[in-house]
């Protein structure tokens, strides 16, 4: 038996073809919630149409908390109890890299969630290609599926992910040219730092970022009591709290302190950064996840209100 801590060489490629296996097998349920959560999120806002300029007036959709006031169509906004904005073409041109992380750590669950993180990850990626897709975009997944440009995209996506064994850690961006956007999705529960060396490169290229942070309930609320062991996933190293009660408030600070540290690192990168909970619908993030691509501000919490 391995000591705690350490993961035998033929008992990690086990594990990891394990993973492999569930994640083939969740991809056809993932990809037809992302086309349901798809269909939801653009029924209201008559999809969008081909790339322009970037000024033309083309829709008015509802608003989304956070975004500026400015942007409000008062005139429209009388005719009934809802707020609307004027939305616009996008500007240009650009390949779509869409990337959901797929680390052990991503398989987590409590209770209090609807879905485990990797399967909500797999499901705004999904979506997010389903919709960019029928509007003519280049998709593509680092290290996975170079970009294509078919109404079929994100089918095509699920298929190069199932085929894929799983690879751990950020991707690589270093392929990955100016015209074109980026997003991530993951716990990121590495240290800022080492995300940022990751993301810096390509930000300072010029490549337009997203960052979205996928995190369980628990995660953040902590509602562990009484003797609880708590185990690594990604290095098996465990810990046994006698009383995890006491440590609660300590946890939930340095929790918030870790993520307004991410926050703050990818945004002075120039990237934007949400943080979605799993407890909340798909369609909450999917929305403001579009929001960002088409380059209208959204509150940084993606349903926290």
């Amino acid at each position: 038996m391995a000591p705690v801590g350490q993961i035998t060489q033929p008992t990690a490629r086990l594990d990891a073809l394990a993973r492999a296996r569930q994640r083939a097998a969740l991809l056809p349920d993932c990809l037809a919630e992302a086309r349901r959560v798809a269909n939801t999120v653009i029924a209201g806002w008559h999809g969008r149409r081909k790339r322009g300029i970037g000024e033309t007036f083309w829709q008015f959709r509802p608003y989304v908390e956070g975004e500026s006031l400015s942007r409000i169509d008062w005139r429209r906004s009388a005719r009934d109890d809802s707020l609307y904005v004027r939305d616009r073409e996008w500007e240009a041109a650009h390949t779509i890299w869409l990337w959901a992380d797929r680390s052990p750590s991503m398989l987590y669950k409590s209770d209090a969630a609807l879905v485990g993180k990797e399967s909500r990850a797999l499901v705004i990626m999904l979506a997010l290609a389903e919709i960019l897709s029928r509007s003519g975009e280049r998709i593509g997944c680092p290290g996975i599926m170079e970009p294509v440009a078919s109404r079929n995209a994100a089918e095509r996506l699920a298929l190069a992910l199932a085929h894929e064994p799983g690879k751990t850690g950020m991707p690589d961006l270093g392929r990955i040219g100016r015209m074109s956007d980026v997003v991530l999705i993951s716990d990121f529960l590495d240290e800022a730092e080492a995300i940022e060396t990751v993301i810096g490169p390509a930000a300072r290229r010029g490549i337009r970022g997203h960052v979205i942070e996928v995190s369980d309930p628990a995660e953040e609320s902590f509602p562990f009591a009484g003797r609880t062991e708590f185990r690594d996933p990604e290095t098996g190293r465990k810990l046994v709290a006698g009383r995890a009660e006491t440590i609660a408030s300590d946890y939930r600070r340095a929790w918030l302190a870790r993520r307004e540290a991410l926050s703050q690192s990818v945004r002075r990168l120039g990237w934007s950064f949400l943080s979605h909970s799993t407890d909340r619908l798909a369609s909450e993030a999917l929305a403001a996840a579009h929001g960002r691509l088409s380059g209208i501000p959204a509150a940084s919490r993606a349903g926290s209100a």
